[in-house]
């Protein structure tokens, strides 16, 4: 719990309020006809959708939501990426908040997990974070959570979405309340010492020598200290907040430097984070990537042999790979996927009372420590099991399972209607039929709509790896002709 925390009154917030002190928050934006909110809040280009009028009205209709549904007392706690125009937003945001009524704790530069940390542990009424994730530079986003540090529903999704569209209308009573705006990084040392308690105590990384390529996002103030006060040798890659080069051939989406550097150095980890630090992917002695089925089978067996792990169960989700589930369900285990979205395996986890959950991309979600995907926290964790396990992590990997050939392509769709009503494609369904019928039970198919980008992705999984590859390049083709076309 954070108890006692000094205070720095914004200026340049509180003047943002004022500028928005004339605006009619009745008045109806021109918003596109599909939902705002994906699978991780509302996302797309700076400057666009995501514009200051928008993050303005925006962080109004939030805060009326909030103060209406939340049973806390406190402010909203905003934090932010390193892009260039997470600062334009944020400021924007805190702004619509604070002319709801509600008064901005703004961290800066932090993970996404210190945001759901921070909102969880205090009396804060919901909690915000400015970025897209491992999204380009040009993108950017911006995520809710509730008073408990989760993801926000979609009930409370869909009223802030009713307020934007017009469908809520308020008295002028109600728009002349003001909140106040404050500066407060210092709140981001809670979270890091909490991520230090959740380690064994005594537990040394003395000795070993990691790599972290800190995507010019997000980890880049947290990471290397925390790693550094454990004691390891740590050589940081990407590790200053760039907002012109977040994510860009770098972070979890692009490992071929990482894994340069963990051989070139010899190392005995490396660690990706994207811009926002909610995810990692982790590259061994070798070089091997070691994604999150990976992490989530060893870490779920640590927790299995410790009476960790109710009904030994994890939940993923239908991206894990075939050889993970067949590899835990034959050591007794239980497994359970959802749709794509940690907030999908959030649920899941509460609705079965799981501890463990998470993606392929490196979302780790495991209720001992918290309560939201937490990157930085789980290469603390995966590095510490190496540690008392006294086994490199390539041996690690070795001695778990063989994955099945699974194939991941994506297709460019910037039409969003077309995008997002896919599945009213009668080529695609034909040729996802056909390909699922030939492949039987040696395989999987899932196409689907990102919720985070203008894409279709297209995942073919099989027993065969030249029927994978086969299947993956009809569809894609599929895919080409019939919804990327301009």
């Amino acid at each position: 719990m954070v108890t006692s925390i000094s205070y720095k009154e914004n200026e340049q917030l509180d003047h943002y309020r004022q500028t928005f002190d004339s605006v009619d928050f009745n008045s109806i934006l021109t918003l596109p006809k599909s939902p705002l909110f994906g699978t991780d809040g509302i996302r797309g280009k700076a400057g666009e959708l995501l514009n200051a009028s928008f993050a303005m009205q925006l962080g109004f209709w939030a805060g009326i939501v909030l103060k209406a549904s939340s049973p806390m007392s406190g402010p909203i706690i905003i934090g932010q990426d390193s892009r260039n125009s997470s600062d334009m937003l944020a400021m924007a945001i805190a702004s619509g908040l604070t002319s709801a009524g509600l008064d901005v704790w703004h961290i800066g530069l932090c993970p996404t997990p210190c945001v759901a940390h921070l909102t969880r542990s205090t009396h804060a009424k919901g909690g915000i974070m400015i970025s897209a994730s491992h999204n380009p530079p040009e993108d950017n986003g911006i995520k809710f959570f509730s008073h408990q540090g989760t993801k926000l529903s979609a009930k409370l999704a869909g009223q802030i979405e009713a307020g934007l569209r017009g469908t809520i209308i308020l008295s002028q009573q109600e728009t002349k309340i003001w909140g106040k705006s404050y500066y407060c990084p210092e709140m981001a040392h809670d979270y890091t010492q909490t991520l230090l308690n959740s380690l064994p105590s005594g537990l040394t990384f003395a000795g070993m020598r990691i790599v972290l390529d800190l995507a010019w996002g997000a980890s880049v103030n947290i990471a290397p200290d925390l790693f550094k006060q454990l004691g390891a040798d740590v050589i940081c890659l990407h590790d200053q907040p760039d907002g012109s080069r977040i994510n860009v051939n770098c972070g979890s989406t692009h490992l071929e430097t990482l894994q340069e550097a963990v051989k070139t150095y010899q190392a005995d980890l490396g660690f990706a984070f994207d811009g926002d630090a909610d995810r990692v992917m982790a590259i061994d002695a070798t070089g091997k990537i070691v994604d999150g089925d990976y992490i989530l089978y060893l870490w779920g067996q640590y927790l299995k042999t410790q009476n960790l792990l109710p009904d030994d169960l994890i939940i993923a989700t239908v991206m894990a790979n075939l050889g993970f589930e067949r590899a835990w369900q034959k050591l007794g285990g239980k497994f359970i996927r959802t749709a794509v979205g940690d907030q999908h395996v959030q649920a899941q986890m509460w609705e079965t009372g799981a501890m463990l959950g998470g993606e392929q991309s490196g979302h780790i979600i495991c209720h001992h420590y918290g309560v939201s995907g937490d990157g930085v926290q789980t290469a603390l964790q995966l590095t510490a099991l190496v540690r008392q396990l006294g086994v490199s992590l390539d041996e690690l990997i070795n001695q778990s399972f063989q994955t099945y050939p699974q194939i991941l392509k994506n297709v460019r769709v910037e039409n969003r209607e077309r995008r997002c009503n896919w599945e009213q494609c009668e080529p695609l369904q034909n040729a996802i039929f056909s390909a699922q019928t030939a492949m039987g039970d040696q395989g999987r198919i899932l196409v689907r709509a990102s919720g985070t980008e203008p894409l279709i992705r297209v995942m073919v999984e099989s027993a065969c790896a030249n029927s994978a590859q086969h299947w993956t390049e009809h569809l894609i083709q599929i895919v080409q002709q019939y919804l990327a076309i301009e």
